[in-house]
């Protein structure tokens, strides 16, 4: 309370001090306060300084000149410069700042500045530098900022504002000599005016959401003075025309990660000066111009993943000064030249992705600097040149051309730099070179698929950083061994599709970092080996297709991470491991075995148990052979019946009493239960029935709204207004239209129902219809009300105004923002907790049979709501065969239950199309995706992905930022939420539950406060 008083007494004496400082005292001597310190000290109190670094700053004092990070005018005594960069301060910039009247440099960067900028705040007409970069700022870029004929600095870039740029922000700006606004969420077109700064020297508008085709001919092309021009990674469009060679001095041009098409300008060779251009992530074509051969000073040259043709450039050995070169995902063609040996200063080299053929050529071992050469997926031939690998390199990836012969063993060099080699899907032969156990610093081996014909080195188990060890299909031979992870660094170990022999190693359970593990397609035999239930990070084990035998290691359940396992066509007996993933394997991962005990599987289950236990074997052997009785004496007969009597019998009849106990308390249970249920039942619907036998039977033809006595003014007549021209979607139970009730703005939805299979007596309607009314939940559109004749229904419903979640996924429009991934999760757990209610909260539960985008409404404030929920009770018979044929629109969604006439249908139908919802949301791809030659299952796809250890692939690329450590769990949990055994697949509180824990911060998750 005191701190707030304190700055309420200083804004007042702001007030007084522009009072009498206009007025003066009664004596006509103006009295003088210090603006600059009156202007901080208010400054000061909208910011949290976690650090204290503004300590010094005392409001007792009369000048802030001695204050840190605070510099003044030596003649006039003012505050000419404010540096607080890098500080930690948190807070909102505040109108304390227009007292700096005579400030010349304001630079708050590299804080943790939040909300939005006052577009009352303008700062001194004097300002010459402001910099408010990466800060987490928001909202629009106001106007009156600054004084744009003064700033010859100004830096916005990475923040949060966005919405379209001023256009007349560049109304007068001839001063200004660097503009940037990179890094944000700005859109719209770039502003018009921006060609009047004609003194700029560096514009940066890289990273945000531009979007047209530019004014390049009359508008950037005449910013002569440029020397740094980026407009990459926006959604600029259209071709770039000639003009460039005005810009004379240009060092850099970044256009990449944009839509620009057609040509590259022929004059860009005509800007001597440039040492950077980067055409990639664009739709340019054609050939290369050969003016380009003429840029002498360019050390990158980037055109990757473009739609380039015609040959390799033969004058790019010539561009002496190249340093770094990206031509990759192109499509050109024909061999490298001899000539790029000449260039002595490149270090990276990418050409993957390309139809570049013949020989790698060897002059490239004069290329000493070069540390990253990458030419996959091309049709290279021959031999890899030997020389190359006395390099210094650091990437080699020569992956899928046709390369022959042996694999070169280095040098001393190399094994000290070697961090990446990929060699796969060629046709290398001879052995693994025992000398790449010296590679000390490798990361990454892929040997796979060549013809190797060799063992497996045991010096690979001497690397002391390698993470991935990649051999499958290589024709390896022998046995795996038992050293191979001595190390600890490995995390992907892929030995599949070769011949080797023997067992699994017991030091397999020293791979402590595994989180994939393929072994399968070979020929290991013996047990598998239990020490596998050390490898705790162990995400997917594939064994399928060996000679593996005996029971599985009960302790594999103790591998809480597991998400897959195959270990189908081996000679595996018993039981699967109690916990982890092993309770919920399908068919497919365990098929082809001598004896697993799954009720999956048709085949015998073979138990290494021990043999029961005969209590009595005389009395067996009496009952076999009564006869012989008849030879015992009487009291020999005697006492071997008072012993069967004793022992078996009353075990038997112990175990019978027992187990009939058991089954009357059951049944006694399921009667008291279906009581409860029945009572439940009865009681809402006698509450509907009680409602509506107050006012007698219920009427027909009237609008009935359950939450209000009014009525609105087309209550007497709504089919009226259900014309083609306030339609707005419909579904496989009717079609919606929006209705306007009440004040301006206000709006209701009404569903005009099917009549084909639909209640037709209007008690039961309006039972069933009020039982949905009570269904209220902040994720579940509002069921107001129903209208009722014999030849139409309709229910009125609230109105969502930001449409179907369908829309916002698949049908926006390339200028509207993607939903981000906090939207994205918004929706989730609201979808999420809105089926829990429905399922739940109900006896019997309330189950959907139709989730998918477009029953997800979104608000005002994209907050999920679920329409449709329900309505199978309003079906005159509810049968699996009448609801799958329904659903046929929501392919790709439907449980696979709902089409098996055997499986029982339950509220775990929901959780199969909430999984899919899922990975809709997360890849913004349909469920089923029908190409030319195949067809997409969106479900199996993202499970594929995730057993090659890619799966953030599948990310929908249109969001630019999202955080991992939640995408990876979602991602999973659609992966359960989609088993194919309803079982094996969560309820919906547990889901409420998976996510908030997802969403909550890591230290919360870890314990730590």
């Amino acid at each position: 309370m005191v701190g707030f008083l304190r700055w309420g007494l200083f804004w007042m004496l702001l007030s007084v001090a522009s009072l009498r400082g206009c007025m003066g005292d009664d004596h006509g001597v103006p009295i003088q306060l210090n603006d600059d310190v009156l202007g901080l000290i208010v400054f000061k109190s909208d910011v949290h300084d976690p650090s204290s670094y503004l300590a010094s700053w005392n409001e007792d004092d009369d000048s802030p000149c001695s204050w840190t990070y605070i510099q003044c005018n030596p003649v006039s005594g003012r505050v000419s410069e404010v540096s607080l960069d890098g500080l930690g301060l948190t807070g909102k910039i505040g109108r304390g700042l227009e007292r700096l009247q005579h400030l010349k440099v304001l630079s708050l960067s590299r804080n943790k500045f939040s909300g939005s900028i006052s577009p009352q705040l303008a700062l001194t007409s004097g300002l010459e530098r402001l910099n408010l970069s990466h800060n987490s700022l928001s909202g629009r870029i106001p106007n009156s900022l600054v004084n744009m004929s003064s700033i010859r600095f100004l830096d916005l870039s990475y923040n949060s504002f966005s919405g379209p740029v001023p256009d007349n922000l560049f109304q007068n700006c001839l001063s200004l000599r660097h503009l940037s606004l990179a890094g944000n969420m700005l859109e719209g077109p770039i502003p018009s005016t921006l060609p009047r700064c004609s003194s700029l020297n560096s514009l940066n508008l890289s990273n945000n959401r531009f979007s047209g085709n530019p004014d390049f001919a009359s508008g950037i092309w005449s910013l002569n003075r440029l020397r740094v021009l980026d407009l990459s990674n926006n959604a600029l469009s259209g071709p770039v025309p000639e003009g460039i060679a005005a810009i004379h001095n240009l060092k850099e041009l970044l256009l990449q990660g944009n839509h620009f098409s057609g040509p590259v300008p022929a004059d860009t060779g005509l800007c001597p000066h440039l040492s950077r251009l980067d055409f990639g992530n664009n739709l340019f074509g054609g050939a290369l111009p050969d003016s380009l051969q003429r840029l002498n000073s360019l050390t990158s040259f980037s055109v990757r993943n473009n739609m380039f043709t015609g040959d390799f450039p033969p004058w790019i050995g010539n561009m002496s000064s190249l340093e770094y070169i990206d031509f990759s995902s192109n499509g050109f063609a024909g061999s490298l030249p001899s000539s790029m040996g000449n260039l002595k200063s490149l270090y990276h080299l990418s050409l993957s992705d390309n139809k570049l053929s013949g020989n790698i050529p060897v002059s490239l071992v004069y290329c000493t600097e070069l540390s990253v050469i990458h030419l996959r997926g091309n049709s290279f031939d021959g031999s890899i040149p030997v020389s190359l690998f006395d390099l210094g390199l650091e990437e080699i990836d020569f992956s899928s051309n046709w390369l022959l012969g042996p694999i070169p063993r280095g040098s001393s060099r190399l094994f000290e730099s070697l961090r990446t080699l990929d060699l796969s899907r060629n046709n290398l032969t001879g052995t693994i070179p025992a000398e790449m156990g010296l590679f000390s610093n490798l990361r990454y081996l892929n040997l796979s698929w060549n013809n190797l014909q060799s063992k497996v080195p045991p010096e690979l188990g001497f690397f002391q950083n390698l993470t991935i060890l990649d051999l499958r299909n290589s024709a390896i031979y022998g046995s795996i061994p038992g050293d191979i992870c001595d190390s600890g660094s490995l995390e992907i170990l892929q030995l599949d599709g070769n011949a080797l022999i023997d067992s699994i190693p017991e030091e397999i359970g020293n791979c402590t970092s595994l989180y994939l593990l393929t072994l399968s397609h070979n020929k290991l035999s013996g047990s598998i080996p239990s020490s596998i239930s050390k490898l705790n990070k162990l995400k997917i084990l594939k064994l399928e297709f060996n000679q593996l035998s005996g029971e599985i290691p009960q302790e594999l359940g103790r591998l809480e991470n597991l998400l897959a396992v195959n270990i189908s066509y081996n000679r595996l007996t018993g039981r699967l491991p109690v916990g982890s993933i092993f309770q919920h394997l399908d068919q497919s991962s365990l098929q082809g075995n001598l004896g697993i005990c799954s009720p999956l599987l048709k085949g015998p289950c073979t138990l290494n148990v021990p043999k029961p236990l005969v209590l009595d074997p005389n009395a067996y052997r009496d009952q076999m052979g009564g006869h012989k009785q008849r030879h015992k004496s009487p009291r020999s007969a005697e006492l071997g019946h008072h012993k069967f009597l004793s022992v078996s019998s009353i075990v038997a009849i112990s175990a019978a009493i027992l187990i009939s106990i058991g089954v009357i308390v059951i049944t006694l249970l399921n009667l008291s239960a279906r009581r409860r249920l029945t009572f439940v039942d009865n009681a809402l619907d006698s509450m509907c029935s009680a409602s509506s036998s107050r006012s007698g039977s219920p009427p027909i033809g009237k609008l009935i709204l359950f939450d209000t006595r009014s009525s609105p003014d087309w209550a007497s007549d709504p089919e009226s207004l259900l014309d083609k021209a306030s339609e707005i979607g419909g579904g496989v139970f009717g079609t919606v239209y929006k209705v306007s009730v009440g004040a301006p703005g206000r709006a209701v939805a009404v569903k005009k129902l099917v009549t084909s299979n639909i209640i037709q007596h209007p008690e039961d309607f309006d039972r069933e219809v009020r039982i949905l009314g009570k269904a209220k939940h902040p994720n579940l559109i509002a069921l107001k009300g129903y209208y009722w004749t014999s030849q139409t229904q309709l229910l009125v419903t609230e109105h969502a105004p930001n449409g179907s979640l369908q829309a916002k996924l698949h049908e926006r429009l390339p200028s509207v923002p993607a939903l981000s991934w906090a939207d994205r999760f918004k929706i989730l757990l609201g979808t999420a907790n809105g089926l829990a209610h429905l399922h739940h909260s109900f006896r019997p539960p309330i189950i959907h049979y139709n989730i998918k985008p477009s029953n997800i409404l979104l608000d005002e404030n994209l907050n999920p709501k679920i329409s449709d929920f329900g309505l199978a009770r309003l079906l005159t018979k509810l049968e699996k065969h009448i609801i799958s044929n329904r659903f046929q629109s929501a392919l790709g969604y439907v449980a696979p239950e709902l089409a098996c006439q055997s499986l029982r249908v339950n509220e775990k139908c929901d959780v199969y199309g909430f999984g899919v919802l899922i990975l809709e949301l997360v890849t913004g791809r349909r469920p089923v995706e029908y190409g030319e030659d195949n067809v997409v299952i969106l479900s199996d796809h993202v499970r594929f992905s995730l057993e090659q250890g890619n799966v953030l692939d599948c990310v929908d690329p249109s969001m630019s930022e999202y955080p991992e450590d939640e995408v990876l769990p979602v991602l999973k949990l659609a992966l359960v939420c989609t088993s194919q055994i309803p079982s094996s697949r969560p309820s919906m509180a547990e889901v409420v539950q998976i996510l908030q824990v997802i969403k909550t911060p890591v230290p919360q998750r870890m314990g730590v406060y």
